[in-house]
Order: C-alpha cells, then sequence, then structure tokens
C-alpha cells in the first residue's frame, strides 16, 4: 500500500466522499506444466482473509498484529492454558485455526520496478516463487483488468507460460527477505475445472478465471477434457 487518501466528488449533485488506497498495479501468470500436464498454484496464509474468518467467530481480537501461519494457531493454543478462567480458555479456543487465512492463487507480484516491463516482472516473480527460469519473451498476455475497484483501482495483466520440468531451477517459495513463505501447488490438467468451482477450495478470482480461459482456448491442444 503506498497511502490512504479521500477522494470528494459531487455525484448527481450530491456531494459524496470515498476512502481509497493508492497502490502498485500487478501482474500475474497461469503456469502449465506441459511434462506432467499440470497447472502451477501457489499457496500462502493472507492475514486479512484471516481477519476475516475471525470476525465471523465474534471472539476477542487479537494481541498483536505479527501473528503469521503458524503464529496464529500457536498463540490461540498457548494462551489459553495460561492464567485464564474456564470460560476465557473457551474463548480463545475459538480461534479460527491458520488454515482459514490460507488461500490458492496465482504467481503474482507488484509492479514497482519502472525499470523493467511487465512481462520482466513476471518472469522474475516465476522464479522466484515457483521455481521455473522461462524467459520474458515466452510469456504470453491473456488479459488485463481492475482487480480493486472498490478500494484500490489497482490493475492487474495476465500472462499465461507453458514450462516443463526442464525448466524448473529451484523449488521455489519466494523471497524469505522479503517475508514470503509461499508453497508451490499443482493441480492436474484434469481437474482442474472442478477445483475452479469448488467453494470449499479458497481461492482467489484469477485462478477460477484462468482455469476457464485455458479451457476454452488451450484445452483442446492437449487433447485432454478439462470438463466438470
Amino acid at each position: 500500500m503506498l497511502s490512504s487518501p479521500m477522494f470528494f466528488f459531487f455525484q448527481n449533485g450530491t456531494k459524496k466522499s470515498w476512502d481509497f488506497m493508492r497502490t502498485h498495479d500487478s501482474v500475474s501468470v497461469l503456469i502449465f506444466n506441459t511434462t506432467s500436464h499440470c497447472f502451477i498454484l501457489v499457496k500462502q496464509f493472507r492475514p486479512a482473509v484471516y481477519m476475516c474468518e475471525w470476525e465471523k467467530t465474534k471472539t476477542q481480537p487479537p494481541q498483536s498484529a505479527d501473528k503469521t501461519e503458524e503464529g496464529a494457531s500457536e498463540a490461540a493454543a498457548t494462551e489459553s492454558q495460561e492464567g485464564k478462567s474456564a470460560s476465557e480458555r473457551e474463548s480463545s479456543s475459538q480461534w479460527p485455526p491458520a488454515s482459514a487465512g490460507v488461500t490458492y492463487e496465482l504467481c503474482a507480484g507488484l509492479v514497482d520496478k519502472p525499470d523493467l516491463s511487465l512481462e520482466e516482472i513476471a518472469r522474475q516473480e516465476v522464479l522466484e516463487e515457483c521455481g521455473y527460469d522461462v524467459p520474458a519473451s515466452k510469456l504470453k498476455r491473456i488479459t488485463s483488468y481492475r482487480s480493486g475497484v472498490g478500494v484500490t483501482g489497482a490493475r492487474q495483466t495476465m500472462f499465461y507460460a507453458e514450462v516443463s520440468d526442464d525448466n524448473c531451477v529451484s523449488a521455489g517459495g519466494g523471497e524469505p527477505r522479503e517475508g514470503e513463505l509461499i508453497e508451490v501447488v499443482k493441480v492436474p490438467l484434469h481437474e482442474a475445472m472442478t477445483f475452479a468451482y469448488d467453494e470449499r477450495i479458497p481461492k482467489t478470482m484469477g485462478v477460477i478465471f484462468s482455469f476457464i480461459w485455458f479451457h476454452n482456448n488451450m484445452s483442446p491442444k492437449y487433447k485432454i477434457s478439462t470438463n466438470v
């Protein structure tokens, strides 16, 4: 986030105000491994998602802002055993598990390097997060769209990249120096549409849209059904 200003405007003669955030635009990449016929996604803990799930439990607010995927569940277990009454222990045990804040996403990153093209930024993200070294020239632009119209108005540009096992040069996992803790996940092609529409699997809209795009544009090439 860059800043959080307020916008004042008139709509049909009525003065209104709106809080918004100026943020970086971003890129995302649908990665398809042609060796194993699977999609490469990332899985990570999102504090905002976790807090939305926590809100549903109507428990006390968190004691600190630095509870991570591991820390959120550990804190709930540890704090409930130290100097609390039975009712307090019952309340703290209602913390959602850390998995409640984990989502499946496309490999993605912020457009925060003005000296690099969108393709070059996307290439770096694929290498850092998923471990595949793909030339920027091999990235196919799918489309761009507003990724947050209510608060940010930021634009995301989506790319498609075909990789093989030969392109895999590391385990990925993101940049620890930037605080990233990312798990690389493989979704078989024949399970993709079931995965996309399964509401029990927490995922971003980018995953759903990109799987549908692949189904409509690329699946005939591989002669494998992606139907639900």
